[in-house]
């Protein structure tokens, strides 16, 4: 089994393209296959009402002074892409507008990425699947017959996708993850299921979803936990990234076949220590 693993930057970089620099070296150097951004279009996402709205940050007292803060613009994106490029690393984004949608698209990214909140977003959605590009849908905050709907356009207009089990909380408590949910997804649709998670624990949830046959692991990455930022706590340190690859691509080799054999080193033991006794 193939395990396709995804560091989540998302706007952990804080509105610093050397931060960025600094979470991409920290994937790259843990052995992750790709980084994902989070790209907005403030001004069109969120109502005048709520960026008036107040709220203390490092940027300013407003929600739009919060929220411009934290997004990258061309310049940075042309910055990652090159980044990425030299350093030999795949990146995708989510949009959550069609206008942010149609700035990644200029980009070749590896992937396309659906959010959970996105689910309902159909035009959106339509305009992912005519990119026909792989994507990533996570399942967070959504119903079965919610994820039906995105599935039957997915498969009409040929587009290929690998949904994940997700539980949209930050941070997600443990007894909350639901992991039975992956191999019943992958029943249900018949395709690939990953796992994106936000628990603040290390491996035990991401290592129980790869054992129940997850195929890709989304996980939010952060230079310091205790970092200015919603999604900083439920993030792995890059400190912890090494760990975090080997174990997660260990486990495949230790499930292995499922075929009950004798291995040629338990031949040489049994050479030595069986006892049969006839009847």
């Amino acid at each position: 089994m193939s395990l396709y693993l995804i560091a989540e930057i998302g706007i952990n970089h804080n509105g610093s393209i050397e931060i960025a620099k600094q979470l991409i070296d920290g994937a790259v150097d843990a052995g992750f296959d790709a980084v994902k951004f989070q790209k907005r279009t403030v001004e069109k996402l969120y109502t005048k009402e709520f960026l008036d709205s107040p709220r203390e940050s490092p940027w300013g007292t407003t929600q739009r002074d919060q929220k411009l803060g934290l997004e990258f613009g061309r310049k940075e994106y042309n910055e990652i892409d090159r980044y990425c490029k030299e350093k030999g690393i795949a990146w995708g984004a989510s949009a959550w507008d069609l206008d942010a949608q149609l700035f990644i698209r200029e980009f070749d990214v590896a992937f396309n990425k659906l959010a959970s909140a996105m689910l309902g977003h159909r035009p959106l959605i339509r305009e992912i699947v005519s990119e026909a590009r792989k994507t990533f849908i996570s399942t967070g905050m959504a119903t079965l017959e919610e994820i039906d709907n995105v599935v039957n356009t997915f498969r009409q207009g040929n587009c290929s996708f690998e949904l994940m089990h997700c539980n949209s909380t930050y941070p997600m408590r443990e007894e909350d993850a639901n992991l039975r949910c992956i191999p019943m997804l992958r029943n249900r649709y018949g395709c690939d299921v990953g796992y994106s998670g936000h628990e603040t624990s290390l491996l035990k949830v991401c290592t129980t979803a790869v054992v129940l046959g997850a195929t890709s692991i989304e996980r939010h990455i952060t230079l310091d936990r205790a970092m200015y930022g919603s999604d900083q706590a439920a993030s792995i340190s890059v400190g912890a990234l090494r760990n975090f690859v080997a174990t997660l691509r260990r486990v495949p080799a230790l499930l292995g076949s499922g075929r009950k054999e004798i291995t040629e080193a338990e031949a040489a033991v049994r050479k030595k220590l069986r006892v049969d006794v006839p009847a």
